[in-house]
This record gives structure tokens, C-alpha cells and sequence, in this order.
């Protein structure tokens, strides 16, 4: 299954060379992951007050094939890669028009309060 999420570059995500700045991709597949977590049942206000779990970024590998500029509407599409019983590899595709402008592989870790590893929710588990 492949989620996906659109959004808009504004001026405030560019540079002076009038591109994304590199950092706002990641903001960009930050949304895009907050948004399928939550259609696809999640409510993570409700599991850490709940069970005290959170998810966190533990690695990120990352590539920027093309730029994207001011008011472009790019297309963010997210697909899992693998699931372990704690931690999940998702793979990120920035386009423009179907064109790919960055993609990243990020893998989400399932933490406690505390910092220690606790198993994905019911909803994660077998994608």
C-alpha cells in the first residue's frame, strides 16, 4: 500500500536560489508520515498518554535528485519496506508530476518514555 500526501513549496521553504532548502524535505516526509500513521488508525497523542509509546526517527538515509521551487505541488508517497516487531522501514518519494525530486529511507523506532524499545502498534505489525 502506498500512501499519499501533497503539498506546497512556499517562499519560506526556499532558499536564495529560490529551491527547497535541503532540510524542508524532511519536513515535507514528516508530514506525509504523521498523515498515514493517523489514516491508518493511529492516534499518537492518545498511545503515549496511553501506553507511553512514541515513535522516533533512528536513521535516515537520504538522496536529492532534483530540486523542487517555490509554489511547485509536490506529491509525497510513502510505502513500508519491512516491519520488525519494534522498528519499521519506510520509503519516502518526494515528486513533481511524477517526476522524483528526493527519496529517503527511514527507519521509526517504537520507544517508551524512557528510551527503551517497545513493539509497534497492532496497526504497524505485518504491513
Amino acid at each position: 500500500m502506498t500512501h499519499r500526501f501533497s503539498c506546497r513549496v512556499y517562499y519560506e521553504d526556499t532558499d536564495l536560489a529560490g529551491i527547497v532548502y535541503y532540510a524542508n524535505y524532511l519536513r515535507f516526509i514528516e508530514r506525509a508520515r504523521s498523515e498515514w500513521v493517523r489514516e491508518i488508525g493511529i492516534d499518537q497523542r492518545r498511545m503515549k498518554a496511553e501506553d507511553g509509546r512514541v515513535f522516533a526517527v533512528r536513521r535516515l538515509e537520504a538522496d536529492y535528485l532534483s530540486p523542487a521551487r517555490f509554489d511547485d505541488l509536490l506529491m509525497v508517497e510513502t510505502s513500508v519496506e519491512r516491519a520488525r516487531p519494534a522498528s519499521i522501514v519506510l520509503h519516502q518519494l518526494v515528486l513533481r508530476e511524477e517526476r522524483p525530486l528526493f527519496h529517503a529511507l527511514v527507519t521509526l523506532v517504537c520507544l517508551s518514555d524512557s528510551g527503551a524499545p517497545l513493539r509497534l502498534p497492532d496497526a504497524l505489525r505485518g504491513l
